[in-house]
């Protein structure tokens, strides 16, 4: 994987092959990326990496200035690897070892865009979960979103607050807002 854009732009970084991980790749993340780029300044984004997994999407953030940026992730491992990759390009990534779902029941951060990427074989209901748990108590700001990464198998149009979905082969980000109901 590599960032694609930013003060780090072109540095590969090799995940450790035990991660039980599927980076995002880098043509989707470039493209979810230019999305974000159009309605953010990066500078002033909080951002929140749920089932961050290599840490792919919050090295991305923090090549292009987000400064507040918190990585959640079960694994042990994928927390290390964060931790070691960011401390080695200086980037300012806070890592939570949890649950996603025990985090979002507990968490009082408010965020500017949550993104998560959920195991692709996750049930319908797990999917549900995420933007009930996040709307639910409230955990994005003011023009905030919630964007959620699944399979094309996967359809979740008909869940509350969704807004729209940009699909990039396999990949699908559906994108989720606070005036959407």
């Amino acid at each position: 994987m590599r960032i694609i854009s930013g003060t780090y732009k072109r540095r590969k970084i090799v995940a450790p092959k035990n991660l039980p991980v599927r980076p995002t790749t880098d043509m989707a993340k470039e493209s979810l990326f230019n999305i974000i780029n159009n309605l953010y300044y990066f500078e002033d984004v909080v951002a929140l990496d749920l089932f961050a997994g290599t840490g792919n999407i919050s090295y991305e953030f923090a090549s292009r200035g987000t400064q507040n940026i918190i990585s959640v992730d079960q694994n042990f491992n994928c927390i290390k690897f964060i931790n070691k990759t960011a401390e080695m390009f200086e980037m300012p990534i806070q890592t939570i070892k949890s649950d996603v779902f025990k985090f979002l029941e507990k968490s009082t951060i408010k965020s500017d865009i949550i993104f998560a990427d959920p195991p692709y074989n996750f049930t319908l209901e797990q999917f549900t979960a995420i933007p009930d748990l996040v709307f639910g108590n409230n955990l994005l700001e003011e023009n905030g979103l919630l964007i959620i990464e699944h399979s094309k198998h996967t359809d979740l149009s008909n869940l509350h607050h969704y807004s729209y979905s940009k699909s990039y082969g396999g990949n699908v980000f559906s994108f989720f807002e606070t005036s959407k109901t």
